[in-house]
C-alpha cells in the first residue's frame, strides 16, 4: 500500500439519531451545567445537598450513555479521524485556554500542564483513553467485572494526574456498561413501573442529601484522590468500601434518571443534538462571571436566593449553549475537518 493511497473504511454509514438519547443528553448536560455552578457555593448547607445529588450520578450517567454510543468502535480511519477533530483537538484548546484565563487571574498554573486537565477537559481525555481501549473491554471475557476492580483498585496507589487518569480508571465501569447496553435494555426502563420506582429512588436519594450531606466530604464525588491523601484520609478498607459504595449508588441513580428520560421526540431532542458545545463553553463563562465579576463571591450572602438564582441562570445557559447558532460559530473550531492532517479515506463493501 503507497503511502499517498486511501485507507479502507469498514464501519457501517452513521445510524439516525435516537430522540430517547439525544433527550438524555440534553437533559444530563442540564445537570452538568447546574453542578459546576453550584460548585461555587458548596460551602451552603442548601448548595451541598443539591450538589451531592447531583454529583452522585450526573458524570456516571453521562458517562455510561458515552459508552453505549461508542461500543462499535474499531478503530479504522475514519473513526481515528473523527476521534482527532473532536477529542484531541478540543481538549487541547480547551485545556490551553482555560489554564491561560486562570493563570491571568491568579497565577496558577505557573507553567501550562496540558496533559494535566484541571477542569473540563479531563472529560474529553477520557473519552480519547476510553475510546481506544473499547475493542479491549469487547474481547474480555469479564470487562465489568475487570473494570470495577481497577475502578477501586486505583485510588489505592499513587496514580498522575496525566490525562486525569485517576478519574479516567475510577469512573472505567460506568463507561464499560454503557459499552455493554442495548436498546431492549433502555427501553425496559421506560416501563410504568420501572419509572414510578426510578422516580421513588431520586426523590429519597434527594432528600438524603439534603438532611445528611452537612458533614460529608464532597471530595469523594471528584474521583481523582488516593483514599489515604487529603482531604479523604481513609484507610484501604475505608476506601475501597466508599468507592464501591459510591458505584453501587452511581449506577442505582443513573439506570434511575435513565428510566424517567422521555422517548419522543421534543425541543429537548433537538438541544440534546449539541451537547458537546455546551459541554466545552459554559466553563468559560462560569469562570468569567467568578474571576472578572467576582458574581458568585458577591452573591452567596443572599443564601438560599442565590443558589436558586443560579440554578436558572445555568439553565438559561445551558438551554443557549445548545442552540443552532452556538453550532454554528463554534464547529469549525471544535470539530473542524482536518482534511490536510489525514490521508482520504475509501469506503469499501462488507
Amino acid at each position: 500500500m503507497s503511502a499517498l493511497e486511501p485507507l479502507p473504511v469498514v464501519t457501517s454509514p452513521p445510524k439516525e439519531r435516537v430522540a430517547y438519547l439525544d433527550n438524555a443528553r440534553y437533559w444530563v448536560m442540564l445537570l452538568v451545567v447546574i453542578g459546576h455552578s453550584l460548585t461555587q457555593y458548596v460551602e451552603m448547607d442548601s448548595a451541598k445537598a443539591i450538589f451531592v445529588w447531583i454529583y452522585s450520578f450526573h458524570m456516571p450517567f453521562f458517562i455510561l450513555i458515552s459508552g453505549y454510543t461508542a461500543r462499535h468502535y474499531m478503530g479504522d480511519a475514519r473513526q481515528v479521524q473523527r476521534i482527532v477533530s473532536t477529542l484531541v483537538v478540543p481538549y487541547l484548546l480547551v485545556e490551553t485556554s482555560l489554564q491561560l484565563i486562570t493563570r491571568h487571574y491568579d497565577g496558577t498554573p505557573k507553567h501550562l500542564a496540558i496533559l494535566s486537565p484541571q477542569w473540563l477537559a479531563w472529560f474529553m481525555a477520557a473519552l480519547f483513553v476510553w475510546r481506544l481501549t473499547t475493542p479491549i473491554w469487547r474481547a474480555l471475557k469479564y470487562p465489568i467485572t475487570t473494570s470495577i476492580i481497577i475502578s477501586l483498585a486505583v485510588g489505592l496507589i499513587e496514580v498522575p494526574n496525566v490525562l486525569a487518569l485517576p478519574k479516567i480508571l475510577g469512573f472505567l465501569p460506568f463507561y464499560v456498561v454503557g459499552l455493554h447496553m442495548t436498546r431492549e435494555r433502555f427501553l425496559w426502563l421506560t416501563q410504568t413501573h420501572v419509572r414510578i420506582a426510578s422516580a421513588v429512588t431520586l426523590t429519597a436519594a434527594f432528600v438524603i442529601c439534603y438532611l445528611y450531606s452537612r458533614d460529608w466530604t464532597v471530595d469523594w464525588l471528584l474521583w481523582k484522590s488516593r483514599y489515604d491523601e487529603s482531604p479523604l484520609d481513609a484507610t484501604p478498607l475505608e476506601g475501597v468500601a466508599q468507592r464501591a459504595e459510591l458505584l453501587v449508588i452511581g449506577f442505582l441513580l443513573t439506570f434511575a434518571a435513565l428510566s424517567l428520560v422521555p422517548k419522543t421526540q421534543s425541543v429537548t431532542t433537538r438541544l440534546g443534538e449539541r451537547t458537546f458545545y455546551c459541554y466545552l463553553l459554559h466553563g468559560y463563562v462560569i469562570l468569567i462571571l467568578r474571576e472578572q465579576f467576582d458574581v458568585f463571591e458577591n452573591t452567596d450572602q443572599y443564601g438560599v436566593k442565590a443558589v436558586i438564582g443560579a440554578i436558572l441562570i445555568a439553565v438559561v445557559l445551558a438551554n443557549l449553549l445548545m442552540t443552532e447558532p452556538v453550532k454554528k460559530v463554534f464547529r469549525p473550531i471544535f470539530e473542524p475537518k482536518l482534511r490536510l492532517l489525514f490521508r482520504p479515506a475509501e469506503k469499501r463493501s462488507s
